[in-house]
């Protein structure tokens, strides 16, 4: 490896961005984007990683990242686990360079002509949620999900309609603030609130559109099992992070109460923290990003780990991960055969200037294009226009002071 360059920048948010520029000039790009702690990460990649690749043959992938993971000692976590993914996607997508061939190619080829995706349907009502559905139908979505404020709390997770500091049309929960934003909740009134709304949507929108909810973490096992038996009978293609899932075994409690599909994963790093999940069959999507979990070498480890269960792909895909990250898990989609669904949602404009795509967005599936390797260029002089801004996801405090996850 010739250079190693760690690149910040924040069009329509932060982003941290690992670029790779082999002895022959062959550049490979990677995401390293950790929302809300973004500058560990870039330290992490400036300060210990990249006097470790100089030097380095690109072409051993799984060396590097054996190597980027046991040399460290102190293993997993968000930030190595981001950092190491960025050096695992930028050399995916040298090799694909090399090789003259889009990245899917050296996955094993496409095993499907497109990549179904979800958009974000959110309303403070539900005149406005249905608005937001139908909109997001006249874009070519085919599954939704479906998102909604909760009387008597004042801002809830998902909801596009309150405010953003970014300045967006669609849902921004990251407020670029020097301290991260308070919030409300109270889960005894969402989870009386949360039924009627699926009622109604499915009363207006029929039987065959796919539906999908995020209870964010919110709930205990037993509110989860609640609330996932209440859902029952709207056919929910999934309720995702319905529980904090660090404790695996809490799953089991969920899963005795109902057959609502469950999708877990978007904080997990490792292969570790899907381990009982998985055996046990306690979930059916993995929601893990690329981008957080060591790259595409270890998350293609972890979908052929669910695939024996027949545990499918829901990788994670809101606008912290970066194009580049979002194109890696489009040529992982296309290739693995246990592909589920993909999250999609859209960049702005801003954000599309520095980083700059081939893949589509075509009558509802997404597709990473045909150009060697990644797809994605990285524009110097539209990055250098937008320097990072201090940014934090919101907290959540309970009516009577108690932090509560968010």
């Amino acid at each position: 490896m010739r250079s190693a360059e760690v690149l910040v920048t924040s069009p329509d948010r932060n982003f941290v961005t690992l670029r790779l520029t082999t002895e022959d000039g062959v550049v490979g790009l990677g995401d390293a984007t950790l929302n809300g702690r973004e500058l560990s990460v870039a330290s992490y990649l400036s300060d210990h990683v990249v006097p470790l690749l100089l030097g380095r043959d690109a072409h051993r992938i799984e060396d590097t990242w054996q190597f980027l993971y046991r040399s460290a000692y102190w293993r997993r976590g968000p930030v190595t686990m981001a950092a190491i993914a960025a050096v695992d996607v930028a050399l995916w997508d040298i090799k694909a360079k090399v090789a003259g061939l889009p990245l899917y190619q050296l996955l094993g080829g496409a095993s499907r002509t497109g990549i179904m995706a979800y958009g974000h349907a959110s309303g403070r009502d539900l005149p406005e949620l249905f608005d937001s559905i139908r909109h997001h139908q006249e874009q070519g979505f085919r599954s939704i999900r479906v998102q909604t404020s909760v009387p008597g709390i004042d801002a809830v997770y998902g909801v596009a309609a309150q405010p953003s500091s970014s300045g967006r049309y669609d849902y921004e929960p990251a407020q670029r603030a020097p301290l991260p934003a308070e919030e409300d909740w109270d889960t005894r009134a969402y989870l009386r609130h949360i039924p009627a709304v699926f009622e109604a949507v499915r009363g207006e929108f029929g039987p065959e559109l796919p539906l999908l909810h995020d209870g964010h973490h919110r709930m205990t096992p037993i509110q989860a099992a609640r609330l996932g038996k209440d859902l029952e009978p709207y056919d929910l293609f999934w309720l995702e992070d319905c529980t904090p899932a660090e404790n695996q075994e809490a799953l089991r409690l969920v899963r005795q109460h109902t057959t609502t599909p469950l999708a877990i994963g978007e904080v997990f790093n490792t292969v570790w923290d899907y381990q009982t999940l998985v055996r046990e069959q306690l979930i059916d999507y993995v929601r893990s990003a690329v981008t957080h979990t060591g790259g595409i070498s270890a998350l293609r480890r972890i979908l052929d780990f669910a695939a024996q269960y027949q545990i499918k792909s829901g990788i994670h895909g809101p606008t912290d991960i970066s194009p580049v990250g979002m194109a890696a898990a489009l040529h992982l989609d296309l290739a693995i055969h246990n592909f589920g669904i993909q999250e999609y949602m859209q960049h702005g404009a801003r954000t599309d200037e520095v980083f700059r795509q081939t893949f589509t967005f075509t009558d509802g599936y997404l597709h990473p294009g045909e150009q060697p390797g990644l797809g994605v260029t990285y524009d110097d002089d539209a990055a250098a226009r937008y320097p990072y801004q201090a940014a934090y996801l919101p907290f959540n405090r309970l009516k009577d002071g108690t932090v509560h996850d968010w």
